[in-house]
């Protein structure tokens, strides 16, 4: 027994010794920094002219990101574009639809660095399969109708979430309605 409490002993004394040198060693081995010399003239700096860049584009969360922070259906995730809704099992925009996205073509026309990633969602009824593929043919059809207006396609993507992020969780039309949406997430595109 004296004989492990012995090893054991040693051990976490080499240890330690071990350990203590090293910090030693690294220790001394760190260089200070020095103070700058002073020189009697004070040197003339010029300033140099940075060319101008494009101001970046606003930004706008994405329904994930906002579920996230815990303000889904609570509108901050609200930004330059806002949401259409789409009727139940639909996926063909509707006349007030039309009319908000020639308006979100327009912002997107005027701010080129931005980049949009279309989300389609659903209500709660039907399958997750179902509605994941219901939710594809709803971005995809703001995305094309958006490029028919004259947005460049490398700018725009498509998600669909389906069922999963639903902004109201009442069980009632007038809240599955607003789950039945296109959400828009903007993205400044980076600049050079």
């Amino acid at each position: 027994m004296d004989a492990v409490v012995h090893k054991v002993t040693y051990g976490l004394i080499g240890k330690s010794v071990f350990f203590m040198g090293l910090s030693l060693f690294i220790g001394c081995s760190q260089q200070t920094a020095s103070k700058p010399q002073e020189t009697s003239a004070p040197q003339k700096v010029e300033a140099k002219q940075v060319p101008s860049k494009p101001t970046p584009t606003k930004t706008q969360a994405s329904s994930l990101e906002a579920l996230q922070k815990g303000t889904l259906g609570k509108g901050a995730e609200q930004g330059p574009l806002s949401d259409i809704n789409f009727d139940f099992d639909r996926y063909d925009l509707s006349i007030g639809a039309r009319d908000i996205l020639k308006g979100h073509a327009a912002w997107l026309k005027a701010n080129s660095l931005a980049k949009v990633q279309v989300e389609g969602h659903c209500d709660e009824r039907g399958t997750n399969e179902y509605n994941l593929a219901l939710g594809a043919k709803r971005a995809e059809s703001v995305n094309r109708y958006l490029i028919d207006l004259g947005v460049s396609p490398d700018r725009l993507s498509t998600i669909s979430y389906g069922e999963e992020l639903p902004m109201c969780k009442e069980q009632s039309e007038a809240c599955w309605a607003k789950n039945r949406r296109g959400h828009f997430v903007v993205r400044a595109a980076p600049t050079a």
